[in-house]
């Protein structure tokens, strides 16, 4: 059972509803997430302002997914690994294999095991990554505008992940648990 209680319909604060509503509408349904999230209703606003802008940038989507589950993975969050896995398959069309191989960022794609690469070293220095780090995924192709964007990814999982890791929030997707080493 969740932490941080899920609000009802009836429970929403009146500032969440249209935001809530704009997930729904986007999504067909309203995850637990968002309804959660939207105790707050300006930190709703801010997230989804955020993840709808990263949804525009250079990255595709199948890259954005690969990330918050390699992320995911790192952070130990299932309620993320839970979202993203569906969000993979049934999005971005992700493989099984890729799927897998990317919680554990890897890819059998060089450039997108750069990205991967990179988004691990990004979580393990706390964004003090070294000079050859960022001349890697240089080197793959990713511009300056993308390894921000990479960046901002990550932050962005990060987010999620704490907040899900908090709350301990009851997952409404089919569900895929964190293989953290004890």
């Amino acid at each position: 059972m969740s932490r941080i209680s899920i609000p009802t319909a009836d429970q929403t604060l009146d500032a969440a509803k249209p935001l809530l509503a704009a997930v729904h509408k986007q999504l067909g349904v309203t995850p637990n997430l968002m309804k959660l999230v939207g105790h707050s209703p300006s930190s709703l606003e801010g997230y989804l302002a955020l993840s709808g802008a990263t949804g525009k940038g250079k990255l595709s989507v199948q890259l954005r997914e690969r990330i918050a589950l390699a992320v995911a993975e790192f952070n130990g969050c299932d309620y993320c690994l839970s979202v993203h896995d569906y969000l993979g398959r049934n999005l971005a069309r992700i493989s099984d294999a890729e799927l897998t191989a990317a919680r554990d960022g890897q890819s059998e794609d060089a450039r997108t095991q750069a990205a991967l690469h990179f988004a691990l070293q990004v979580l393990q220095t706390r964004g003090n990554v070294s000079d050859a780090a960022l001349a890697a995924v240089r080197l793959a192709g990713f511009d300056e505008a993308s390894v921000l964007e990479i960046i901002i990814n990550v932050s962005l999982n990060v987010l999620t992940n704490y907040v899900n890791n908090v709350a301990q929030t009851d997952i409404d997707f089919p569900q895929v648990s964190a293989r953290l080493a004890a």
